[in-house]
């Protein structure tokens, strides 16, 4: 018997995905959020605006207070519509 597959989400503070470790969001979750925000791009990237900054305080606690680098890379620009 399989399991269900786990979903991709955040593992924080360290803002691994829970599923398969890479960096969050990882490919799949960025799949599913285009998929559940196909019809609002706007939406998106002010959700995960808000995530971003969660995860900039995370990791720069974690980090001694150093913010991350490339989280705009991370967690916006791949978002932005072409």
């Amino acid at each position: 018997m399989s399991r269900p597959p786990r979903p991709h989400l955040p593992m924080r503070p360290l803002w691994r995905c829970r599923a398969c470790g890479a960096e969050w969001p990882c490919q799949a979750a960025r799949l599913a959020l285009l998929v559940d925000y196909r019809d609002d791009r706007a939406g998106l990237l002010v959700y995960l605006s808000t995530l971003m900054a969660e995860a900039g305080t995370q990791l720069s606690q974690l980090n001694g207070h150093a913010l991350p680098e490339n989280l705009t890379e991370r967690f916006l620009a791949w978002a932005r519509a072409r």
